[in-house]
C-alpha cells in the first residue's frame, strides 16, 4: 500500500479513451503492495454477527454501508471461511477497509451500480514518486487504470494493478476478475488480508494485515474503530 498527500481521480471508460477527471484534494491511499514487520498498531476489533439474506436491509441502515457493498463484503468473508477456517476473517473488518479506501464505493460521488461495479471507476492518482507515493511505472498497459505511463490505484477496494495481478478474484461467479467490481475487490482484499495476518482473531495478526494494506499505524487505528463501530451498531 502506498499513501500520498494528492488528488483522487475518477476516470470514466469510453470506447475510444479514457476520460479522467481530477474530482479532490486530500489525504489518501492508492493500493496494496506493501509489508510491515512492525508491533501490532490496534486492537483487534470486535466480530459483528453475520447478517442473513432477509437482515442485510436492516444492518445496511444501522451502519450506514450501502446494502450493495454490504452484501460484497459479508458474502467474501463467508467465502474465506469456508475455504480457510484458520483466517477468522470478519465481514467488518473488510467494510473497515472499504469505507477508508473508497467510502463503500462512493468516493468522489461514485455509486455501485447492481452488478457492483463503482460508476464512474474509482482511479488513484498516478504512483509516480510524488507526494510520498512509490514510483511504480506502468504495468498493465493501461488496462485498469487507463495510464500507460505509471500505475494507479484502482476500485472500491484501491489495488495497484501489480497486486491484483496476483490476488485479483472472482467473488461473483461472472467470470471475470476485475478491480473495479466490489465482489472480486472484497474477496481478494480477504485472501490479501487472510495471507498476511494468518490469523485476524488476534491483535497481532489483524495488525500485521492491515499494516500490510497499508503501512501506517494511523491507517490501521481507523479501519479499527471503524470495525469496531460497524460491529456494534450491530
Amino acid at each position: 500500500m502506498t499513501r500520498s498527500f494528492t488528488s483522487v481521480v475518477l476516470a470514466v471508460a469510453v470506447p475510444a479513451a479514457i476520460i479522467v477527471l481530477v474530482i479532490v484534494a486530500g489525504l489518501v491511499t492508492t493500493g496494496t503492495g506493501s509489508r510491515s514487520a512492525g508491533p501490532p498498531a490496534a486492537e483487534v476489533p470486535p466480530v459483528a454477527a453475520t447478517p442473513t439474506p432477509e437482515q442485510l436491509r436492516q444492518v445496511s441502515r444501522s451502519t450506514g454501508i450501502p446494502r450493495r457493498a454490504l452484501t460484497a463484503y459479508v458474502a467474501a468473508a463467508q467465502t474465506v471461511e469456508r475455504d480457510d477456517t484458520t483466517c477468522r476473517i470478519a465481514w467488518n473488518t473488510l467494510a473497515g477497509i472499504g469505507s477508508s479506501e473508497s467510502s463503500h464505493g462512493a468516493f468522489g460521488g461514485a455509486r455501485l451500480d447492481a452488478e457492483g461495479v463503482a460508476r464512474p471507476l474509482i482511479i488513484g492518482v498516478p504512483l509516480d514518486g510524488s507526494g510520498g507515493n512509490r514510483a511504480i511505472r506502468d504495468t498493465d498497459g493501461g488496462r485498469l487504470d487507463g495510464d500507460t505511463r505509471w500505475d494507479r490505484a484502482v476500485g472500491p477496494m484501491q489495488f495497484i494493478p501489480t497486486t491484483w495481478s496476483t490476488w485479483g478474484a472472482d467473488g461473483d461467479g461472472d467470470g471475470r476478475v476485475d478491480p473495479h467490481d466490489i465482489d472480486d475487490a472484497a474477496l481478494a482484499a480477504a485472501r490479501y488480508l487472510c495471507r498476511a495476518g494468518t490469523d485476524l482473531s488476534s491483535s497481532a495478526g489483524w495488525s500485521r494485515a492491515v499494516l500490510t494494506y497499508n503501512n501506517s499505524g494511523e491507517y490501521a487505528r481507523k479501519v479499527a474503530r471503524t470495525a469496531t463501530e460497524y460491529a456494534e451498531a450491530t
